[in-house]
């Protein structure tokens, strides 16, 4: 068929594809003016109630003591051949076993990882690692920096085989890793969604943890309005400049309540431990990097549906503040059968990993036996 005739068959579907993406940014865009001044209220509150603490965020000159706590591991640095970047880590039990690879969520780095690395450092070669944005790993300032397939491409480098990557980290006596057991929580539970996604052959097993794939989440938010008033402040980290404002503005307090609230929280959550989180956010643009992923959220709206095949270990909190129960019955749907064990923690809430560690140990512990036999 002449290209002529195939363009103009196409040209509807293009011009309904724009419009439909012309309507969704104006939609994002009025919902992020709507939460700007809803968290500018909030960010002005707490500036009003403590006044000593200022419109601006204290920079943290030392480094809290937790963060280069020996029993979680050995400190390093991952240059990625991918891009040039270099990723920060925190690697311990090589040799041990298979590699667990773990990827944190927002407002968090590699230290919301602290019992699973102590935990699992026995059987497995565990690595946390600061994702591109965070901690002491590169943080490019570009929105353009920060795009699913550029996140991907940082994931792949630390599972793939060492002997063939020499940029990956540092090789066990043997062998080389093909294969890694890939653990994400929140924006790291995205992550991995999709890198399972694109790079099944990477992944033996996966451990997601209060987050959903983007295609779920975009399909249940269009029939549930509702999920999209409990992720109300994507819409305003879609804003520049603005959202880095209100979250430093009074010391950071709206990340302090974030973490520590007594309904919502990580319970029982140190002083110390707070500050291991808040640490690099404190630092010249520690909230950038962190908030760009959320502005290349819409970039590839709409997304076509895709089926998960990877054995996965689902764990989800009954009170998440953030997402609904909902999500776990959405993800099914989407899974071969037999490839997905999903389990509702009640009485829970989002931060699991840190709430709950023990239980999701003795989930994990169960579901990766076998590789162990």
């Amino acid at each position: 068929m002449p290209d002529l005739v195939v363009t103009a068959l196409l040209a509807p579907s293009r011009l309904s594809l724009k419009l439909l993406r012309a309507f969704m940014w104006s939609l994002v865009f009025s919902a992020a003016l709507v939460a700007a001044a809803v968290y500018g209220c909030i960010a002005l509150t707490h500036v009003l109630c403590r006044p000593r603490r200022g419109c601006c965020g204290r920079r943290r000159r030392v480094a809290p003591a937790c963060l280069s706590d020996p029993s979680l591991g050995e400190h390093g640095f991952l240059t990625l051949k991918s891009s040039g970047l270099r990723l920060h880590y925190v690697s311990a039990g090589r040799g041990n076993g298979p590699l667990m690879l773990f990827l944190h969520g927002f407002p968090e780095n590699w230290f919301s990882w602290r019992y699973q690395l102590r935990e699992f450092q026995s059987r497995f070669h565990v690595v946390a690692v600061d994702l591109r944005g965070y901690g002491p790993s590169d943080a490019p300032r570009e929105v353009d920096c920060y795009t699913t397939d550029l996140l991907m491409a940082d994931i792949e480098d630390p599972p793939s085989p060492s002997c063939t990557h020499p940029s990956s980290l540092p090789p066990p006596p043997n062998p080389c890793y093909s294969k890694c057991i890939l653990v994400g929580h929140d924006w790291g539970a995205l992550l991995a969604w999709n890198f399972s996604i694109y790079y099944p052959s990477l992944v033996e097993r996966m451990v997601v943890v209060s987050g959903a794939p983007m295609s779920v989440y975009q399909d249940y938010c269009l029939r549930h309005i509702s999920q999209l008033f409990r992720s109300n402040y994507m819409f305003l980290f879609q804003l520049p400049w603005l959202p880095e404002k209100f979250l430093s503005m009074s010391d950071f307090q709206i990340l302090k309540t974030t973490l520590t609230h007594h309904k919502s929280g990580i319970p029982h959550l140190t002083p110390n431990e707070l500050e291991a989180f808040l640490y690099n956010f404190s630092q010249p643009n520690g909230l950038t990097g962190p908030i760009n992923y959320y502005r290349n959220l819409f970039r590839n709206f709409p997304l076509e549906p895709q089926e998960l095949a990877i054995p996965t270990l689902l764990l989800w909190g009954e009170k998440d503040k953030y997402f609904e129960l909902g999500l776990v019955g959405a993800i099914g749907s989407r899974f071969v059968p037999g490839r997905l064990e999903a389990h509702i923690l009640p009485g829970v809430g989002h931060w699991i990993p840190q709430s709950n560690p023990q239980e999701m140990h003795q989930y994990m512990w169960a579901f990766l036996q076998d590789l162990l036999d």
